[in-house]
């Protein structure tokens, strides 16, 4: 037994990731912030047997009261009495230190639990343990500002109604991979860096971008090629690497960029064409995008066709997924969260048949149109008449769709054409 040395570094996120692969269980306290303690002279000690690490303990004083924040073992050194013998090396380090009570968080059966069970200390029944995870420090909130990026709140996925065949799609390919990454190590997937979500105007790319986010906790920064052009001196391409440089100073972050065939069309071939060096200059910039962890891209269009071929080439994004109108089953769900105190007492079947062109935001707006008639009428008579089936379907008679018949053709064959995932 001895005290860690920074020599030991490699030895033990080895051991760690041996662990974490072995117990499948959460971590309380993260690698990073382990490290940062034993760096900083919290009593950190290793196990060595002839010239090999086998084992570390970690532990963070607060006053009298300490909590042990790492126990791990080489695997073919678990249940020989080590990790108890590294726990005790913690306590007598921690009493010249006048700490008289030490904590362990771990989840049941974690490396460690038995050996603080045949050191003495008790597990606490009937507790439960509260964590919120702050994503931004102080630097990377003034940028964030700077960027007009926010984090989103939480709850967005979930709240996403209707639109479950689009949702499914992006959780497996998208938002699992990133929740999941020890997970998905295990199973040799890589989580994405970017994906494109194409589909008519109105279908809830946008939406889909900021819950995805929301999921993640990680801020949420939009990217407006109208705004870039107006910034700096340089140019749009000029602007658009600034950004990007900016970005990669956040330690996590979705960027979204809606419209994306404005600064990555189809190029003419001309040199002297302004959109040439921007869609050049956007095309450079994404690899090294991809080379941070925590980061994810995701280019939302309503012409996929639109694009340029090597912007749509494996390589640069994972996946290519559309995002089309709802069907009569999403329909309905979305005229439900959108019908709000009435949607019990209306002839839903009705409201989505005859709604079948609608996208989201279509349907949005005739259930407000609609309760908006009945709120009118009441304010005229006084007479308490809620708003009704046919209250909407006179709001829907009244709205002109977003989709055309030649607009969802389209998207079909853009579907055949351009979907990768």
């Amino acid at each position: 037994m001895r005290d860690y040395h920074d020599d030991d570094l490699d030895r033990a996120i080895q051991i760690w990731d041996q662990d974490r692969q072995q117990d499948e269980s959460p971590a309380v306290f993260p690698l990073s912030e382990v490290v940062t303690v034993a760096r900083s002279g919290g009593p950190a000690v290793v196990a060595v047997v002839g010239q090999e690490l086998v084992g570390m303990a970690v532990a963070q004083v607060q006053g009298e009261r300490a909590w042990i924040t790492l126990v791990a073992l080489a695997g073919s050194w678990r249940n020989r009495g080590i990790g108890s013998a590294l726990i005790a090396e913690l306590e007598r380090r921690l009493r010249v230190r006048g700490v008289t009570r030490i904590g362990a968080l771990l989840a049941p059966g974690a490396t460690g639990t038995a050996a603080l069970e045949n050191s003495g200390y008790r597990a606490q029944d009937g507790l439960l343990f509260y964590e919120k995870v702050d994503h931004l420090g102080a630097g990377d909130a003034g940028l964030l500002a700077e960027l007009g990026g926010r984090v989103m709140p939480p709850g967005l996925w979930s709240d996403l109604s209707g639109m479950e065949r689009e949702k499914e799609a992006i959780e497996r390919r998208i938002v699992l991979p990133l929740a999941e990454p020890v997970l998905a190590e295990k199973h040799g997937v890589t989580p994405p860096k970017a994906v494109i979500l194409f589909g008519p105007p109105g279908t809830g790319k946008t939406s889909f971008a900021k819950a995805v986010a929301s999921r993640l906790e990680w801020p949420f920064v939009e990217l407006f090629p109208s705004r870039l052009a107006a910034t700096g001196d340089g140019g749009l391409a000029a602007s658009l690497r600034d950004t990007f440089a900016d970005l990669a100073e956040l330690d996590s972050v979705l960027l979204f960029i809606d419209e994306v065939e404005e600064i990555a069309g189809i190029r003419s071939g001309r040199v002297a064409d302004p959109g040439h060096g921007v869609t050049n200059e956007l095309l450079k910039l994404i690899p090294g995008f991809r080379d941070h962890d925590d980061r994810l891209l995701i280019c939302a269009t309503n012409s996929v066709r639109s694009l340029d071929p090597a912007f749509l080439r494996p390589g640069r994004f994972d996946y290519v997924l559309p995002v089309g109108p709802p069907d009569r089953a999403a329909r309905a769900a979305i005229w439900q969260r959108y019908l709000g105190p009435v949607a019990d007492s209306v002839e839903l079947h009705r409201l989505v048949a005859a709604s079948e062109l609608f996208t989201p935001a279509d349907i949005e707006f005739a259930a407000r149109k609609g309760a908006h008639a009945a709120f009118e009428r009441e304010v005229a008579d006084r007479h308490d008449r809620p708003a009704g089936t046919e209250d909407f379907l006179a709001a829907i008679a009244d709205t002109r769709p977003a989709l055309t018949n030649e607009a969802i053709t389209a998207f079909q064959e853009d579907i055949e054409r351009h979907a990768r995932g």
